[in-house]
């Protein structure tokens, strides 16, 4: 980017010549992606009622939910009359503060559908949350702390005896069973918020690979069978 306002630069003749040429762009480090399989979903849905957390991790695992993204639902983003969730702001924290921030990106901003277990779970949590305009407020009534929420997985991950993850595997794991089970690339590129559905297809190119191995083998049986 600064490497193009440079050229822009001299192409307007405020600048000789481009600082930035010649230097070398340092390695994107891309963290190690873990997801929990269906069979891992069931302990660790259990261990989640067990320990009051279940309505916040069953829709996130069902919708791919950024974190920040999760925790800045208000009950005004719930449409149950449509099916349908509203994702307009985020929760983060800022110079040690809990805050309501905009989303980062225009694609970020989203509507989607929900199936009859996520009402049936908001339906839950709406009479869990009294007053609190937000979906999974805090002990006070407020935002709830991105931090404590991962402390909370870790927490549930271990007493259910699996592997540590990120919060961010959460949304993995949304997307790697949605791609598994036959929803099209694009639809989930467009429920995760992404830029376009060729990042989508960069980040879960594992995933796409194996469809297309299974592809290559029922078209393989449909062919022989008509040879």
């Amino acid at each position: 980017m600064i490497g193009s306002a440079y050229n822009l630069a001299i192409e307007q003749r405020l600048v000789t010549k481009n600082p930035t040429q010649g230097c070398a762009l340092p390695k994107v480090e891309h963290k190690e992606m873990k997801t929990l399989t269906a069979d891992q979903l069931s302990t660790f849905f259990q261990e989640a009622r067990d320990s009051g957390v279940y309505e916040l991790y069953y829709l996130d695992l069902a919708t791919g939910l950024r974190r920040g993204e999760l925790l800045g639902l208000k009950w005004t983003d719930v449409d149950l009359d449509r099916d349908v969730l509203k994702i307009q702001q985020a929760i983060s924290r800022q110079n040690g503060k809990v805050v309501e921030a905009p989303l980062k990106t225009k694609n970020a901003y989203r509507t989607l559908p929900l199936s009859a277990d996520a009402i049936s779970v908001l339906m839950q949590q709406r009479r869990k949350t009294g007053n609190s305009e937000w979906v999974f407020p805090s002990p006070t009534g407020g935002p709830m702390s991105p931090d404590s929420v991962l402390h909370m997985l870790h927490r549930v991950l271990k007493r259910a005896g699996l592997p540590k993850v990120r919060f961010h595997d959460l949304r993995h794991t949304f997307a790697t069973l949605a791609l598994q089970n036959g929803v099209d690339i694009k639809t989930v590129s467009g429920m995760l918020g992404h830029f376009s559905a060729g990042f989508t297809l960069d980040t879960y190119a594992h995933v796409t690979t194996s469809a297309k191995r299974e592809a290559a083998k029922t078209m393989g049986n449909i062919l022989s069978g008509a040879v």
